[in-house]
């Protein structure tokens, strides 16, 4: 099995290597305040022999960080079944990561690669949760670790970062200005950048939900038929697609990394097609929404929303996200700052699950859209980080 990475809009293929971010040929048409160009995804060739259960990845198990990565729950939430009418709704909850978000599973991949090639050193900008989570993972696999973060960015998440023992670089500015300046710091020193998808491992590392999205369900069929007394079903052997996956959406690199886990599920012969997936946007940073219904990106628009993880003027991973959502048929739901506390505090009380403001987004999405969905219909809702990384949201909405 050979790896390498693939230009999804020209097909130009180039080794994996460090150094090696975006597409030569497309990266060259990059325009200002756009989405990047030349985004490259994780391919390969020839037979895969793992199991059943395992994921193909770009990195070897032995160099991966001695941490929990993954493995969450899929939770079956029976109030919110019973009070929405969707008896096959699901909760997959990555806010028990082992630094509190989804970013881990990227963070993990990238720190591995780093361990595999004799790299020390990695950079990145962040809004906050993936400055954490690739602290908290190099921490454990022993590499320096230099974060670019705004000022603006929740307290949790910089007191994380400092424990964990990250140099951090605080921003006057945006996450736009964070990115370019911690590019501008990669490029000097020549460490391991982590940017988001400006790193294709950071969406490689992503797509491992979908795997265990489709592990879990099969598993939760098993133990209805085991209830029920359904021998036949019983029997069965095969994985499960969910029918819709609700996604917390900022820069895309989420919502390409689930398309691409369900992707090479389907050419695994694991699953029949991709389900439906759908973009979960506040309506103070929708560019991806608004990109979907326009067909193009236009000039960007100052983020202003409650969810800081999914705040940003320009989707660094927007292209990319936009031609998966294209291809495969996904959606798009905008909700306001206040669907998203109103959803925060529903999980919360319904389900015992307290999400950050960004997570809740997903939800509040669903609660938006269910009237466009089956009530027979596989509902998973991606909740990607731990309400304890912003208080301060919370606080809002509960009016102190």
């Amino acid at each position: 099995m050979r790896w390498f990475y693939r230009c999804p809009g020209c097909g130009a293929e180039y080794d994996i290597e460090p150094g090696r971010y975006l597409c030569d040929a497309c990266a060259a048409r990059q325009e200002p305040d756009r989405p990047l160009e030349g985004v490259l995804e994780c391919a390969w060739e020839g037979d895969y022999s793992g199991s059943p259960d395992d994921i193909p990845l770009p990195v070897a198990k032995e160099h991966l960080p001695p941490l929990p990565v993954g493995g969450t729950p899929l939770w079956e939430p029976h109030r919110l079944r019973a009070e929405t009418g969707y008896p096959r709704l699901f909760l997959k909850d990555d806010t028990c990561e082992p630094t509190g978000s989804f970013k881990d599973r990227a963070s993990y991949l990238v720190a591995g690669f780093a361990k595999e090639r004799g790299i020390s050193e990695i950079a990145l900008a962040s809004t906050g949760n993936a400055a954490s989570s690739m602290s908290g993972i190099g921490a454990a696999a022993g590499l320096k670790i230099t974060v670019f973060l705004p000022k603006k960015a929740p307290v949790a998440k910089r007191v994380q970062v400092l424990q964990y023992g990250a140099e951090l670089r605080e921003v006057d500015g945006t996450y736009d200005v964070a990115f370019d300046q911690s590019l501008a710091y990669s490029r000097e020193t020549g460490v391991l950048s982590r940017n988001t998808a400006y790193n294709p491992l950071t969406i490689e590392g992503k797509k491992t939900v979908s795997f265990e999205i489709v592990r879990d369900l099969a598993r939760a069929r098993e133990h209805e038929a085991k209830r029920a007394g359904h021998l036949a079903e019983l029997a069965r052997k095969d994985f499960v697609a969910p029918d819709h996956v609700f996604v917390p959406v900022g820069d895309g690199v989420i919502i390409a990394g689930v398309y691409k886990g369900f992707e090479d599920l389907v050419r695994l012969g694991r699953i029949q097609k991709v389900p439906t997936i759908w973009a979960c946007q506040a309506e103070g940073s929708s560019a991806i929404a608004r990109a979907l219904a326009a067909g193009v990106f236009g000039e960007p628009v100052p983020s202003d929303t409650v969810a800081d993880s999914i705040s940003v003027d320009v989707p660094r991973n927007g292209a990319h996200a936009l031609g998966k959502l294209k291809a495969h048929g996904g959606k798009a739901v905008v909700v306001t700052d206040a669907e998203i506390l109103a959803a925060q505090k529903e999980l919360a009380c319904k389900a015992g699950l307290f999400a950050e403001p960004s997570s809740s987004a997903a939800w509040a999405g669903f609660v938006k859209a269910k009237g466009a969905i089956r009530a027979d219909e596989t509902v998973v809702v991606m909740l990607t980080g731990s309400g304890l990384k912003d208080v301060a949201g919370a606080m809002k909405g509960l009016g102190l």
